[in-house]
């Protein structure tokens, strides 16, 4: 501390006589006595220690308090520091003293001073592990700072509820309750959970639940969670789940458009399951189930319109009333259009007519069909397409055994293979026509009950069976003809038109040949004799005379150049380029 000689020359009065007042003032002592009793008294004071200091003056204009401190050292405290209430003249309270600056002013502090003290008394009132409250006063990062009697405490952000807070702002200025876990005197520094507290009274819910819940209880509880498949709802303690399944006896695409979070509701209990704590709940349980009745109300073979809801790959849904729902099956939507799917037949929101077809009570199912509600095209096939009726249609496939016709849209005849040709042996349905052909056809058959038609085109003429080919082929008569197909057991030879006959291998040649391509090609001409007519079998037997003919030259010419048929698991090998041929001397123009 400067002597205080030196400060009172900084105000330019002449020393002598500022002595000598200060002598007649003090009663005779000296201006070194004085100074050395104020310096004794600041001393007595130590850095860091609360003390008691007098309110000397309150000044409003700069904001500012003069505190006494023991009576011989003043130092100013914002008013700021005293609250609300303004601070009188002579009025006492404890202040932090820090020390003297470098004017040698007590440097004090009011706040400081009732931290320490609220610490002192809040770090010796609680333990860890006790419940305190206080009032949320700060966001800071991380978490929040609450007061406790004074004492701002730390509560992470992770520990201010059960679930993750969205928002731990909303917490401000509103009181808490928390549980103490962890208090560092050192740092002066309390850290709190609320989660700890609130689980410790939500496992004492939770057990008093258990003990009391029942199946088929309805009780209130809070709307917690949603997700696409339920709704968690607090029971007060536990959650339980409410399925999607069982909020409404009608179709719901998602929870959420029903509940909402925080939303109170009442539940029914469903299943309680004790061992792994989990509660199954209802919503559309407490009222009665619309299949309740639904016979009655449905029969069987009943006529009704409702709408489509859903569209799967194999039919559609149609909603009858609210909670009650059937399917059409794809094959129960046309008597005769071809569905590759439902959607080219319905659409969502459509209405439709439907005909009850049957209960499944356990599944809670109803069959439901669209063909039903209308005329059933087949009754009335018979009347249209008596036998014998000589149609048009559209060949609309083809398969192994024969063609298939579309008489009118959804209506189908088959043409048999054999009722292709009279006289011409069709192994395969493209040898007499292709897919989109037009033709004419009579129909032979019609089986409402199997929804099939038999059709024939070689019944539009005459069997020449029965008058014209017995007519004019006999046993011994001599034919030319052209092989058409080759088989194991011999060759096949066209007459005319439409018209063959078998030349077995027996009747190749005297002696007997193993392999019918070593003696006949396809396409060749040969020269044949009638050995049998068969009008029951309508089969013609010939039997081999020549085939000494020059247009077989190129047909056996062809047949030599022609690569060897591969035999299996071997290359293909590659086709050599033909030689050009040089006319003969006879063929030169």
């Amino acid at each position: 501390m400067a002597p205080a000689w030196t400060r009172i020359k900084q105000f330019e009065i002449d020393p002598a006589e500022l002595e000598s007042k200060i002598q007649s003032a003090l009663g005779g002592a000296t201006l070194a006595a004085f100074e050395e009793s104020l310096s004794s008294s600041i001393k007595d004071i130590k850095p860091g220690s609360i003390v008691q200091a007098k309110v000397d003056s309150v000044d409003e204009r700069t904001g500012t308090v003069v505190m006494d401190v023991g009576g011989k050292s003043e130092g100013q405290i914002p008013i700021a520091e005293f609250g609300e209430i303004l601070p009188k003249m002579g009025e006492t309270y404890e202040v932090y003293y820090e020390g003297l600056d470098d004017s040698d002013t007590a440097m004090l502090s009011k706040r400081r001073a009732d931290r320490l003290r609220a610490w002192e008394r809040v770090s010796g009132k609680y333990n860890e592990g006790d419940e305190i409250q206080g009032i949320c006063t700060r966001k800071i990062k991380g978490g929040l700072l609450v007061d406790v009697e004074g004492v701002n405490v730390f509560l992470p952000a992770s520990q201010v509820n059960l679930r993750r807070q969205h928002d731990i702002g909303d917490f401000l200025g509103e009181p808490v309750r928390a549980r103490i876990i962890k208090i560092d005197t050192e740092r002066m520094n309390i850290v709190v959970s609320r989660r700890k507290l609130l689980e410790e009274e939500r496992q004492k819910q939770k057990e008093f639940l258990l003990s009391d819940i029942q199946d088929g209880q309805v009780r209130k509880g809070v709307v917690k969670n949603i997700a696409d498949f339920g709704v968690f709802v607090d029971l007060g303690g536990i959650d339980g789940l409410l399925h999607i399944t069982d909020m409404s006896w009608g179709r719901i695409n998602h929870p959420s458009e029903m509940v909402k979070i925080d939303q109170e509701i009442e539940v029914v209990v469903l299943r309680v399951d004790q061992d792994r704590e989990r509660i199954a709940l209802g919503l559309k349980q407490r009222t009665a189930s619309p299949w309740e009745g639904i016979e009655a109300r449905y029969p069987v073979n009943s006529k009704h319109t409702g709408e489509v809801v859903n569209i799967m790959s194999y039919g559609a849904f149609v909603k009858l009333e609210d909670g009650v729902e059937g399917l059409v099956h794809i094959s129960e939507m046309s008597w005769t259009k071809r569905i590759n799917h439902p959607s080219e037949i319905v659409k969502v929101g459509d209405q439709v007519n439907v005909v009850v077809l049957e209960f499944n009570h356990a599944k809670q199912e109803i069959s439901l069909g669209m063909k039903q509600a209308e005329m059933n095209p087949w009754d009335l096939v018979e009347q249209h397409y008596p036998i014998g009726t000589v149609i048009e249609g559209t060949v609309r496939n083809l398969t192994s055994y024969g063609a298939f016709v579309e008489i009118e849209e959804g209506i189908d005849g088959l043409l048999h293979v054999s009722d292709m040709s009279w006289t011409k042996k069709v192994t395969h349905p493209s040898e007499m026509v292709k897919k989109g052909d037009k033709l004419q056809c009579v129909v032979l058959s019609v089986d409402r009950e199997k929804k099939r038609i038999a059709l024939g085109k070689k019944q539009l003429h005459a069997d020449p069976w029965l008058e014209t080919i017995p007519a004019n082929y006999h046993v011994g008569d001599l034919l030319s003809g052209y092989v058409t197909k080759i088989t194991n057991f011999g060759a096949f030879v066209k007459l005319e038109d439409d018209l063959e006959g078998l030349l077995h291998i027996s009747e190749l040649s005297d002696s007997k040949v193993v392999n019918v391509e070593d003696v006949l090609k396809i396409g060749m001409k040969v020269e044949v004799r009638v050995i049998r007519v068969d009008v029951e079998e309508r089969k013609i037997g010939l039997s081999f005379v020549h085939s000494d003919f020059e247009e077989n030259e190129a047909v056996l010419k062809a047949a030599a150049e022609a690569p060897p048929a591969p035999v299996e698991g071997e290359a293909v090998p590659e086709a050599k380029p033909k030689k050009e041929r040089k006319p003969k001397p006879e063929e030169a123009v």
